[in-house]
């Protein structure tokens, strides 16, 4: 089982982002990721002003400053960006970082962003539509050698090529989304790795997930597409503590699947998930820059699990 942490980069300062990357690529993880938005979510007018770093901005930063650790975004919002555009700045990033970029997207669902710089926010049918159709389009050009031709009916390309394009095996594309009618169709049809998201999930219980597993598999199957083929993993809010009144306030918070607990506890709960065949926990709520939390988690959670495999390469196995 693969580890990541999902770091902030908003209401925070990059000396804290940095510090969160740099103590990562030193230690025992196998991935980070960012956010992608351009206000904080949640914030009132004045909180606005806490700002929000670029979520593909910071990714090119952070490849520069790591070796090993894969690269991602939990994830790009649809509507923020022409999806050919999202292709170049993904075969950019996959050959800058050598091979260690994961696109990752979503339909977008942040109102408030979309008003404030003035971008179109259509219904969910049509934010759904555009998602299949970009994801559908990424994918052409991801796995083309040859210049595509594409026509749909929000997003064209005339004899487009993806250059630079994958640096060794074809970009993977996450759909991220957790809607069982459009977005787990769209991922059977056009994706490589399922991420279910705990802070929209009542913080991640298993039979949430499994629950869309089945959901993904009949996608699937109508699609004629063998489900072995798409790599699952979870994002998952975790409060590692013997607090319970952190534990209770969290519970309250996200929902009685959230993974809140003495480390043991932590520990059960993710071996769980690893044998419900989920290849990587992204956990979710260390603050950018709490180093010691981080080594926390390595020491009591991941420790486990490493000792458990031993011999075995990190590398992950994503096709």
């Amino acid at each position: 089982m693969n580890f990541g942490v999902q770091v902030s980069v908003y209401r925070t300062n990059w000396e804290a982002v940095r510090a969160s990357v740099e103590a990562m690529e030193a230690g025992d993880w196998d991935s980070v990721w960012f956010a992608d938005h351009y206000i904080p979510p949640g914030a009132d007018r004045e909180q606005e002003a806490l700002g929000a770093f670029e979520g593909l901005t910071v990714i090119a930063a952070v490849a520069g400053m790591t070796k090993k650790l894969r690269l991602g975004n939990l994830v790009l919002g649809n509507t923020y960006r022409n999806p050919a555009h999202v292709a170049k700045i993904a075969g950019t990033l996959d050959s800058l970082s050598e091979g260690r970029f994961t696109l990752a997207i979503g339909a977008g669902w942040y109102r408030r962003e979309h008003e404030a710089y003035g971008w179109d926010f259509p219904s969910m049918k049509e934010r759904q539509d555009r998602l299949e159709e970009s994801c559908r389009l990424l994918r052409l050009l991801i796995r083309s050698d040859e210049p595509v031709d594409f026509k749909g009916q929000y997003y064209r390309l005339d004899q487009a090529r993806l250059s630079p394009g994958s640096h060794g095996g074809p970009i993977p594309i996450l759909v991220g989304g957790t809607g069982e009618k459009r977005t787990l169709r769209t991922l059977a049809r056009y994706g490589d790795v399922m991420n279910l998201d705990g802070w929209a999930g009542g913080g991640m219980a298993l039979a949430y997930y499994l629950h869309k597993a089945r959901v993904l598999e009949r996608h699937c199957e109508a699609t004629e597409r063998d489900p072995a083929e798409i790599r699952r993993t979870l994002l998952v809010p975790c409060y590692l503590t013997e607090d319970e009144g952190l534990i209770e306030r969290a519970v309250k918070a996200l929902g009685p699947g959230t993974v809140a607990g003495p480390a043991q506890y932590v520990v059960d709960r993710i071996g769980e998930f690893r044998d419900a065949g989920i290849a990587e926990i992204m956990f979710g709520g260390i603050p950018s820059g709490d180093v010691e939390r981080l080594q926390q988690f390595e020491d009591e959670v991941l420790k486990p699990f490493r000792t458990a495999r031993q011999e075995r390469p990190r590398i992950p196995e994503l096709e």
